[in-house]
């Protein structure tokens, strides 16, 4: 049985969201963040020795990598749904999004969190520097969701659910203002109207509102 190990308020909500949009079965186990530090309780760390979600389970195979487990489960229960094929309308861009999530866009925004908490002045350069790059990649972000529904195309794919995480429930460790990029923010409110992304946050963490405004 495969199950979903979410830690609340994390990555991991990716899995849960993906399992939704597949309509596959699926077992979900939640975890509470720690009320001392928010982070993963001991429990959650002894899954995968990164000890950082998301995790899943399917037998005897325990996987960690948001990347590997989406790819995981739509080869082996989606049929490949999601992920469009060499030859599909807007298969290099989703190859292209799906990778600029956690390769480019989580990364930079830790990096913006990271060098804020050790000196937000404008003094600091690393800091402005890591702005200035974030800056650029929300606006490169803002162009194609100005000319297409989703990050490949027409469709809802595996690189938005890579996505949306960083835009959304990221901002609750680091608090981004979106107003000055409207297609981003009118493709939150696509994604908050799918019946599957709103089963995911329901299940994944009760009682919290999405952030999917400015």
């Amino acid at each position: 049985m495969l199950t979903v190990h979410h830690l609340g308020r994390s990555q991991s909500e990716r899995i849960v969201w993906l399992c939704e949009e597949l309509g596959i079965p699926y077992e979900l186990k939640r975890y509470d963040r720690r009320a001392d530090n928010k982070l993963a309780p001991p429990e959650y760390k002894a899954l995968h020795p990164m000890g950082i979600a998301p995790v899943i389970t399917d037998g005897d195979l325990t996987l960690g990598e948001s990347g590997a487990i989406v790819e995981y489960i739509v080869q082996t229960y989606g049929n490949g749904r999601l992920i469009p094929r060499r030859g599909d309308a807007g298969f290099a861009d989703f190859l292209y999004w799906f990778h600029f999530a956690n390769a480019t866009l989580q990364p930079t925004l830790g990096r913006v969190m990271a060098l804020e908490r050790l000196d937000p002045s404008e003094k600091n350069a690393p800091l402005q520097m890591a702005k200035d790059r974030l800056c650029l990649l929300f606006g490169m972000l803002e162009q194609k969701l100005g000319a297409a529904p989703y990050l490949a195309g027409a469709a809802l794919t595996a690189a938005d659910i890579m996505t949306v995480f960083s835009l959304t429930t990221m901002r609750l460790f680091r608090p981004t203002d979106l107003s000055a990029y409207p297609s981003i923010l009118a493709y939150l409110q696509r994604v908050g109207a799918r019946p599957g992304y709103q089963r995911a946050m329901a299940k994944a963490d009760p009682g919290f509102a999405p952030l999917l405004g400015a």
